[in-house]
């Protein structure tokens, strides 16, 4: 099982619970490329507003993105996710090319329908048939990400005899965020990875989410294991001050303890573990790695 980290992109993610730099984003990529893990993971977001009406700002998602794929080297590099809302399909599989050519082919393509209106509205983007939108613009950037030469004439975007030039050097992964059935079967149907989060402990609830998936894809005809499971889990580090509003499921055990629930992940058929860091620290990358080589070796 491979594991992996977000890293900070807004919010409270930076020190003392402020917003990050891109100090602070880079030294977290490259804690977690030092110390064995797998890969690194940024939210995409322009803002977010909690109930209470405070807003936390975010940098932008890919150009942070672009740059963690120069200064580091080996980890793989993914968008969880990248929201289809805010960028037409041909741009973001024209950006996904070049970005996997940039990074030496370590991009991971994730990309989600998006859910929080108050980005939308900010931004007088539309926030009636999400899904019914997303059908059409996944389509388009997966095929285009194959190699494929794709028009189409749909509801709500065109494209004719749209390719990539230069095209990919390889078939660049692309991972869908789902929940509900419908996602689910578009994922199923067009998906290279699935991503279902944010989890603590393995229980109940991510078992029926993963039974939840194996179902879609035995009514897509997609056979079980083509489409690699990524699992988000929340870990917080106990011996660190807490972070504000953190996770109340998150994992909070010693090293040992938050291995063996990186075993039972792994014996649920995971492929791939995306922690969430509470703090996001480069200390807690090192725990996080230290635990992951109790678990695996």
């Amino acid at each position: 099982m491979k594991l992996g980290v977000m890293v900070p992109v807004g919010g409270s993610d930076g020190p003392d619970g402020q917003l990050p730099g891109w100090a602070d984003t880079r030294r977290l990529a490259e804690a977690a490329e030092q110390s064995g893990l797998d890969s690194v993971w940024l939210a995409d977001h322009f803002f977010y507003r909690d109930p209470a009406g405070t807003t936390y700002g975010m940098h932008e998602a890919w150009t942070l993105l672009s740059a963690l794929a120069v200064v580091t080297s080996r980890v793989e590099l993914g968008t969880m996710v990248l929201c289809a809302s805010f960028r037409d399909p041909g741009l973001v599989a024209k950006m996904a090319a070049t970005l996997d050519e940039v990074s030496g082919g370590r991009l991971i393509l994730g990309v989600g329908a998006g859910w929080h209106d108050p980005e939308y509205e900010a931004n007088g983007l539309p926030t009636d048939h999400r899904v019914g939108r997303f059908e059409e613009w996944l389509e388009i950037v997966a095929r285009l990400v194959r190699g494929e030469t794709v028009s189409m004439e749909g509801k709500y975007y065109t494209v004719v005899d749209n390719a990539l030039v230069p095209a990919p050097q390889r078939r660049i992964p692309v991972l869908v965020a789902a929940l509900r059935p419908r996602m689910l079967d578009l994922t199923a149907q067009w998906a290279d990875a699935w991503n279902t989060a944010w989890f603590g402990a393995v229980d109940e609830k991510v078992r029926e989410r993963l039974d939840d998936f194996d179902a879609a894809l035995e009514r897509n005809q997609r056979p079980a294991g083509e489409v690699a499971t990524t699992v988000g889990v929340t870990v917080r580090d106990p011996d660190q001050p807490a972070i504000p509003d953190g996770a109340s499921n998150a994992l909070a055990g010693t090293v040992e303890e938050l291995a063996e629930a990186l075993t039972e992940y792994a014996a649920l058929g995971v492929d791939h573990l995306v922690v969430g860091l509470e703090p996001m620290t480069p200390r807690s990358v090192e725990r996080l790695a230290e635990a992951g080589r109790l678990a695996f070796g």
